[in-house]
């Protein structure tokens, strides 16, 4: 049986430089936007809509200080199941997807399963998330839990030039 392969879409110095300047500001007009990548209007929105449409751009959002709504507490949780096959797996990131205050949830190869950021207000708060959600989480057998006492670089994802 063959193997199936995804290659990422042909792109080039233009589509790299639209998606730099959209992931600084996703807000910039597309009349700026053809400005700043030295190309007419026309040709960009018709980049912008194909980078769209091959689901490179996947959407829009705003962004939030987590500071100024108060839910500065980061802790990251290893997660350890007692069964990972396939069904348990699947019930495991259904259950997780459920939770408001996962951030990211990442299946990992190594001494683990999942690596879990949770952000809550504060340790109490991320105490309730832990006793009332991930520890009733389908096949969990333990965690440990990591608390971030300072975010260095929290960049998202960037574009390679």
């Amino acid at each position: 049986m063959a193997e199936i392969t995804t290659q990422p879409p042909q792109m080039d110095r233009f589509d790299r430089v639209i998606l730099d300047i959209l992931a600084r500001d996703g807000r910039v007009s597309m009349t700026d936007l053809a400005a700043r990548v030295g190309l007419s209007k026309t040709p960009v929105i018709a980049r912008v809509r194909r980078l769209e449409a091959l689901g490179v751009i996947t959407g829009y959002r705003a962004e939030f200080s987590a500071q100024k709504l108060g839910l500065d507490h980061v802790a990251f949780v290893e997660i350890r199941l007692s069964d990972t096959r396939e069904q348990a797996l699947q019930a495991f990131n259904t259950a997780i997807r459920a939770i408001p205050e996962v951030e990211e949830c990442h299946l990992i190869a190594g001494g683990f399963d999942y690596l879990v950021k949770v952000r809550t207000r504060d340790i109490a708060a991320y105490r309730r998330v832990l006793g009332d959600h991930i520890s009733r989480l389908p096949h969990l057998a333990s965690t440990s839990t990591y608390v971030s006492m300072e975010t260095v670089r929290d960049a998202g994802v960037q574009t390679v030039v």
